[in-house]
């Protein structure tokens, strides 16, 4: 399998297919892939005959340098791991000129509340880099459909109301989020983590759970105050943040309202890696 590097190349490959009546869909990557991003593909295939992972570490959504430098930059395994979809894939890796040109800056964008929390607070500029890239490369692939993951259940908000901002002629669709069986999420910045790291990383999840557990018996004071405290005495790992939010606006939750739904999010340090991940409370 080869990599695609060029926009027109792409393009004309996505042409062809939908002259063919085909659906295409389009999962956008940074690399480093695993199970996760299969699952993704996956899905992806129930629906579309041919799927474009794009494979773009991109710059402008880090606000922190040493993270972007460190993020794993696999190339040759990640086409090696997405050999056995044949035909079925195209792989598109651009390089920051052929996203950006001369210009790599991003975009502002008015995500209002969206951006303002959670991630958006705590790593700025991150969604403006989120919402060029994609603009860019939505644009350059021309897919059907887009598929996220919901472990990125902020930026999969963030996705939606940019598809209306640049009213673009594109559905996107969450996928469930891919799990280890002891519970970590699959992420790429899991293979930074060290022995002791994976062994302790579980607990993430383990808290989440009982977040949900819980939701129904504690108010959200009560539940956010424990989780902070059992990572205040959880070696190894640091909470950066804790909130429930109402998942049609992200605004924390106050007071549990009927007929609404709800979603736990963290972040997490282990050493300098830093996760995330979220679940449904109800």
């Amino acid at each position: 399998m080869q990599a695609i590097t060029a926009h027109n190349q792409i393009s004309k490959i996505v042409s062809q297919a939908k002259a063919q009546g085909k659906t295409v869909g389009f999962v956008p990557t940074m690399g480093a892939l695993h199970r996760g991003h299969a699952s993704l593909i996956d899905y992806a295939l129930k629906d579309c005959a041919l799927i474009v992972v794009s494979i773009f570490v991109n710059p402008t959504q880090f606000n922190n340098v040493t993270d972007l430098e460190k993020y794993p930059r696999t190339i040759e395994k990640d086409l090696a791991f997405l050999s056995h979809y044949g035909s079925k894939v195209a792989v598109y890796n651009p390089s920051p000129e052929e996203i950006y040109g001369n210009n790599v800056s991003s975009k502002g964008y008015d995500f209002g509340h969206l951006e303002t929390v959670m991630e958006g607070e705590h790593r700025p500029g991150h969604f403006d880099g989120v919402g060029t890239v994609l603009n860019i490369l939505f644009r350059q692939v021309n897919p059907h459909k887009a598929y996220f993951g919901e472990k990125d259940f902020q930026q999969l908000t963030i996705v939606r109301k940019l598809v209306d901002i640049e009213n673009l002629d594109l559905e996107i669709i969450g996928c469930p989020i891919h799990r280890q069986e002891d519970g970590l999420a699959m992420s790429s910045r899991n293979a930074r983590l060290t022995e002791h790291q994976l062994e302790i990383a579980p607990f993430i999840y383990e808290s989440l759970l009982y977040a949900k557990n819980n939701f129904d018996s504690l108010s959200a004071r009560e539940l956010k105050g424990y989780i902070e405290s059992i990572y205040k005495e959880k070696d190894g790992l640091e909470l950066e943040y804790f909130e429930i939010v109402n998942i049609k606006n992200l605004r924390t939750l106050s007071r549990k309202r009927k007929n609404q739904q709800y979603r736990a999010f963290l972040a997490v340090y282990a050493g300098e890696v830093r996760l995330i991940d979220n679940i449904a409370l109800n």
